[in-house]
């Protein structure tokens, strides 16, 4: 857990005199969140209101290739993509996913809210783009729930 601390010196800058400084420790709580504090942080819409919105979300990841999601996620997240077919429906369901945003204000085919729909895995848009839908989710609490994928065999070279 991070903390941030802020000292503000009165007058005197020498020595120590604890009525002239005052301490603000800020706490930086990583927190969960269900999919409605989701949508209102975002200004998404739900696509599939059938879907279960009380599942806890713990962290979040953004990814396009499905791969890296299979590879890289950890159960409980929300996915953040640029993909609208129904492939990122199985792919979230078989991850354990709690739910799915899409970037940009897509707006996904009637066969990816249909499979959504039976999976209740929520289904939002969100006018923003996926950087931006990071950095709001992470000023909410929401913390990275991505692994590395570093030492897994993906034909890539690891900078150091």
């Amino acid at each position: 857990m991070g903390f941030k601390l802020t000292i503000w010196v009165g007058n005197w800058l020498t020595g120590v005199n604890l009525c002239t400084i005052a301490l603000n420790i800020v706490l930086n709580k990583e927190k969960s969140m269900n999919a409605e504090e989701l949508i209102a942080i975002i200004d998404g819409k739900l696509m599939n209101p059938d879907a279960d919105l009380t599942r806890e979300i713990k962290g979040g990841c953004g990814a396009d290739l499905m791969s890296d999601v299979l590879a890289s996620i950890q159960p409980e997240a929300v996915l953040l993509t640029g993909l609208c077919n129904p492939q990122v429906v199985r792919t979230a369901q078989m991850a354990d996913v709690s739910a799915i945003v899409l970037v940009r204000g897509k707006l996904p085919p009637k066969e990816t809210i249909d499979l959504a729909n039976r999976e209740r895995i929520p289904l939002i848009t969100s006018p923003f783009g996926m950087f931006e839908l990071c950095g709001r989710l992470y000023q909410n609490g929401l913390k990275s729930y991505e692994s590395s994928v570093a030492d897994g065999d993906c034909s890539c070279e690891v900078f150091s």
